[in-house]
């Protein structure tokens, strides 16, 4: 939906975008909480990945330096840093 609705691309517009109306989504599915199988955090994952490679100024670089780039972590790292709050 984010990248059919919107025309500017910007990254600080873009981060915003996704971190108010898909991250939450991903972290509400009990899958991203306690996955049983691998398949399901590497969908969930995947979600991510996408909205990674919409942003042109990342071109190129692989899926860990764009979060980098971008200041977010995957998933995982999201649920194991709350685990320990």
């Amino acid at each position: 939906m984010i990248s059919r609705t919107i025309t500017y691309k910007e990254k600080g517009i873009m981060v915003n975008l996704y971190k108010t109306l898909a991250r939450p989504h991903l972290e509400y599915c009990i899958s991203s909480r306690s996955p049983h199988y691998a398949k399901n955090k590497e969908l969930l994952e995947k979600v991510q990945m996408r909205f990674t490679r919409m942003l042109r100024v990342l071109k190129g670089k692989d899926y860990y330096e764009r979060l980098r780039h971008l200041n977010l972590w995957t998933l995982e790292e999201r649920r194991n840093r709350r685990d320990f709050k």
